[in-house]
C-alpha cells in the first residue's frame, strides 16, 4: 500500500498512527526528550500518510510531543507513589509498557479495539515488556465491554487509569458515563487525561475538523467548566500541567515562543489563566 492510497483518517483508531509519527519524530532527534524506538514501526506508511494529509501536520507535532513527555513523567511518579496496576484505555499504539523503566511486578492492561490490540501485539511479539503486560480487547463505548475490562483490571490497587487522546472524541454523556464507571471501582485511585478548552476545540476543528469528521472521528469533548466537569462524576483535579508552560520547559513549542509568552504576561490575570489552561495534561484523583 502506498502512502497516497492510504491518506486520511478513516476511523478514530487511525489517530493513534498519527500521534505515533510524532513520537517517532521526537525519538529520532539528537536531543530527544523521550525515546520510543517502536513508534516508527507501529505508525507505518499509514501513519506517515495521515500526517501528510493533515494541514500543517508536522508543524503541530509539538503539543503531542509535550503531552507524551509529561504523561511519562506523571506515570512514573504514580508508580513510585505506589500504583500497582495501570489501565491504559484506548491505548492505541502506545508502547510505554515496553519503553518505560517500570517494575516487573506492575500489572499493565493495554485496552483497545480488537483489531488495534491484534496489530500492536503482533508487531511487538518479538519484544519483551518491562512489566506484567495484559492485552484486553474492548470497545469502550459499549457499557458491557467496558465493565468487563474494568472487572478484569480491578484486582490489585491502587490503580492508575490512562486515557490519552481519548476523551476529545467522546460526547459529554459518554465521558460522564466513563468517569462514573471508573469511580465505582474502589482500586482506581488516579486517572490521567488530556483536556482542551472550547477555544482550543474551535481552533482544532477549523484546522483538522473536516479531515477527522470524514473518518467518523469528530472532535467533541472540551467542557467549558474544565476539570470541574468531573466533580459530579466522582473525580477531582489533583494536578493540571499546562501544555504551554511545559512546552517552554521542554523546549518544544512554537517559533518565537518566549516572545509570545512575554506578550501573554501583559494580559489580564484572567486572560492569562485562560491561555494557560487552554490545553493540558490532568491528573484526576477519585473522591473518597
Amino acid at each position: 500500500m502506498t502512502a497516497n492510497a492510504s491518506a486520511g483518517v478513516s476511523h478514530v483508531s487511525d489517530t493513534a498512527r498519527w500521534v505515533a509519527v510524532y513520537r517517532a519524530m521526537e525519538s529520532e532527534r539528537p536531543d530527544a526528550i523521550f525515546h520510543d524506538p517502536y513508534a516508527r514501526r507501529l505508525a507505518g506508511e499509514r501513519g506517515e500518510a495521515i500526517v501528510g494529509a493533515m494541514p500543517r501536520g508536522r508543524a503541530w507535532a509539538w503539543p503531542m510531543i509535550v503531552r507524551t513527555a509529561v504523561m511519562d513523567e506523571i506515570i512514573l511518579r504514580c508508580v513510585r507513589d505506589g500504583a500497582r496496576t495501570v489501565v491504559n484505555l484506548a491505548a492505541g499504539l502506545d508502547a510505554r509498557a515496553f519503553r518505560l523503566d517500570l517494575p516487573s511486578s506492575l500489572r499493565w492492561f493495554h485496552v483497545d479495539f480488537p483489531d488495534v490490540v491484534d496489530y500492536v501485539r503482533g508487531n511487538m511479539a518479538s519484544e519483551r515488556p518491562r512489566c506484567d503486560l495484559h492485552w484486553l480487547a474492548a470497545d469502550l463505548t459499549d457499557r458491557a465491554q467496558l465493565d468487563a475490562a474494568l472487572r478484569r483490571a480491578a484486582g490489585e490497587g491502587p490503580a492508575l487509569v490512562i486515557s490519552e487522546g481519548l476523551l476529545i472524541y467522546l460526547t459529554p454523556e459518554q465521558v460522564g458515563t466513563l468517569a462514573r464507571e471508573l469511580a465505582s471501582v474502589d482500586t482506581m485511585r488516579w486517572w490521567l487525561i488530556d483536556l482542551g478548552s472550547p477555544r482550543l476545540l474551535k481552533m482544532m476543528a477549523k484546522m483538522w475538523g473536516a479531515k477527522v469528521a470524514a473518518g467518523n472521528a469528530p472532535f467533541r469533548f472540551a467542557p467549558a467548566e474544565g476539570t470541574a466537569f468531573f466533580a459530579a462524576h466522582g473525580w477531582r483535579e489533583a494536578e493540571f500541567r499546562s501544555t504551554w508552560v511545559d512546552s517552554l520547559r521542554l523546549r518544544r513549542s512554537v517559533p518565537l515562543a518566549r516572545f509570545w509568552d512575554v506578550l501573554g504576561r501583559l494580559r489580564s490575570k484572567t486572560a492569562r489563566q485562560e491561555m494557560l489552561r487552554m490545553s493540558g495534561v490532568v491528573l484526576l484523583e477519585r473522591n473518597t
